[in-house]
């Protein structure tokens, strides 16, 4: 570990507006009179890193376009204050909703040379965004889309969802057309998922499977005729538009997180900053690490990880002889069942397994 790089720094800003109905992530709303002590917590934690030279940045949330202008400049200067001029990053990634993008922001990120952004769309239809909980119509995001295009962001991801309440597959379908023709470079889709204390959680919603695997499907087909790759599970991108930043995970490789709930994988290390934002505020303000959670996996656990994020990948994971030994039960069994297959030193999910990959990845984490 060379500790004057960072391959993939991330950066997480815990704001919205309004928290939608599916998410389970560290993000709060009602929290703005919050941001001017968050970003000066943020520029005290990256004093532990300062001058380390940076590959990848990626300003995820929450929602990182809540900010306003003013404390948006005041974050990437933070960053180039630590880490040199952003213009140098192989990669830089801010995830924006249409409805806070405004058109003062765009000109900001690109006067800072961000060369990435993920744009939050999910569905196309309005009524569905209203179930969802999301704050923009469709219209929003196609005003914001042409914004970006128009001042030369040459490198967009959009996000979809498949899954949802009152989501029909021809709804499904009008959203992947909609977005196939605007041609964004990367598409991100995923499935919705009803996670503990969200309000689909609440409300008693549950996802119908056959209807998701129709949709999944048609994705995988409609994407791949767009002329996008599918290089992961759940992202497309077009030739040399995979995400760098990403990657790194799936790779198993290093990374630095900031902010509240963020995670950093250092060393063999795991180390997670709180995701209470009052206790992350008092803890930078008073000079103590925000680390709530540090773990070192080793032996079949870490190898349990490795495998599980590899999977990810559509090129697959190429398998040692520890890897085969140590879980044969589980590649004999997973293999029977149809969801993954072996080509040459390699191991790859099925189409089946594509769909069910959560179930294939429970067979790699404790107790085996």
């Amino acid at each position: 570990m060379d500790p004057n790089s960072l391959k993939g720094l991330y950066i997480h800003i815990p704001f919205c507006s309004v928290k939608c109905y599916y998410c389970d992530f560290v993000a709060f709303s009602g929290q703005g009179n919050s941001t001017t002590r968050y970003l000066k917590a943020l520029q005290k934690e990256m004093g532990s890193y300062k001058g380390a030279f940076v590959d990848t940045l990626y300003i995820g949330g929450g929602t990182p376009t809540e900010l306003n202008a003013e404390e948006l400049k005041f974050l990437l200067d933070s960053v180039q204050n630590h880490f040199g001029s952003i213009r140098d990053f192989q990669e830089s990634t801010l995830e924006a909703n249409p409805e806070s993008l405004s058109r003062d922001k765009v000109d900001l990120l690109k006067s800072y040379d961000m060369n990435r952004i993920s744009l939050g769309l999910q569905a196309t239809q309005d009524r569905l965004l209203r179930i969802l909980g999301r704050q923009h119509t469709y219209d929003d995001f196609i005003l914001v889309y042409g914004n970006l295009r128009r001042l030369g962001f040459k490198n967009l991801n959009v996000d979809l969802m498949f899954g949802l309440p009152e989501q029909f597959l021809a709804d499904f379908r009008q959203s992947l057309e909609q977005v196939c023709d605007l041609g964004p470079e990367h598409v991100s889709l995923y499935g919705l998922q009803v996670e503990e204390k969200t309000v689909f959680k609440k409300r008693g919603y549950r996802v119908e499977e056959e209807e998701s695997r129709e949709m999944y499907q048609e994705a995988l087909e409609r994407l791949t005729q767009a002329g996008y790759r599918h290089y992961e599970i759940s992202n497309f991108a077009k030739p040399g538009y995979e995400s760098v930043h990403n990657q790194i995970y799936w790779r198993d490789e290093e990374y630095v997180g900031l902010g509240c709930g963020a995670t950093s994988y250092r060393g063999g290390v795991r180390k997670t900053n709180t995701g209470r934002l009052n206790l992350y505020l008092n803890r930078m303000e008073e000079g103590i690490s925000p680390a709530e959670e540090e773990e070192r996996l080793e032996g079949k656990e870490k190898l349990g990880e490795t495998i599980l994020l590899g999977l990810r990948m559509l090129s697959g994971l190429r398998l040692s002889e520890r890897m085969k030994a140590e879980f044969h039960e589980q590649w004999q069994d997973l293999q029977g069942k149809g969801l993954i297959f072996f080509e040459d030193s390699k191991v790859r999910l099925s189409s089946e397994g594509l769909f069910l990959a959560n179930r294939v990845f429970r067979e790699f984490v404790p107790p085996f």
